[in-house]
């Protein structure tokens, strides 16, 4: 795992995203305590075809569904690319759908560490929309930069399918069925993860997401970044 000061956000030079970064520098961790939703990644390896729906940890207390929280999703098949969307609540339509160009096994490996960071640049220096109406983006996961992406006008059909079959889950990790039994031979499994995040705005060419982890415990960090270059 990267330290730090190797995070995206100073190799992008960006004043807006490093204020807001969480400084979890000399933070130590027990064993006992990462008891958070991401060490469910470490079931997926075990899943089999008949463990469909995994893991699902149901509504979360109410003391975690805070005004400023969004719900976030981040799914794909093991052979292939992650997904990421972002809505109000599991029964919206997603105001964020992106497939990022990091492919299901880096991003699980990833999810091993204690501290995710994915940040998404806007290099558009035109700013006539909203941040999270930006289509190309520049995607970096703790501190490397794994390629660019372009936000979705449209779900595809396997995305529209997963967020149809997660409409009454708040939160949880596991296996989905997948629409196409010819396309789950070839891509593998459909993984996700669904999470409450708290939302910050920290102006309008800059937001971030934090994960809360379930019932409030200690666990690793999944943060993700949006910020628009000036």
């Amino acid at each position: 795992m990267p330290p730090v000061h190797s995070s995206p956000y100073f190799q992008m030079d960006n004043q807006a995203i490093s204020s807001l970064l969480r400084h979890t520098a000399g933070e130590k961790r027990s064993k006992s305590s990462s008891r958070g939703l991401l060490k469910m990644f470490k079931l997926f390896p075990m899943l089999t075809s008949g463990c469909k729906m995994v893991a699902l940890l149901g509504r979360p207390r109410k003391a975690l569904l805070k005004d400023n929280a969004t719900t976030g999703t981040i799914f794909g098949y093991r052979k292939g690319r992650v997904s990421l969307a972002i809505q109000e609540d599991p029964h919206c339509v997603p105001r964020f759908v992106i497939e990022l160009p990091m492919h299901s096994s880096l991003f699980h490996k990833e999810m091993a560490s204690d501290i995710v960071r994915i940040a998404l640049e806007s290099e558009t220096r035109i700013h006539k929309k909203k941040l999270m109406e930006e289509f190309v983006w520049a995607v970096y996961c703790n501190g490397r930069k794994v390629g660019y992406s372009i936000r979705r006008k449209q779900m595809s059909d396997d995305e529209l399918h997963v967020m149809q079959l997660l409409r009454g889950v708040s939160m949880g990790a596991g296996v989905l069925p997948c629409p196409n039994n010819v396309k789950e031979s070839a891509d593998g499994e459909m993984t996700y993860i669904r999470a409450r995040f708290e939302r910050v705005v920290g102006s309008k060419d800059s937001e971030a997401l934090y994960m809360i982890n379930p019932d409030g415990a200690a666990g690793p960090e999944l943060s993700i970044f949006f910020v628009r270059a000036r």
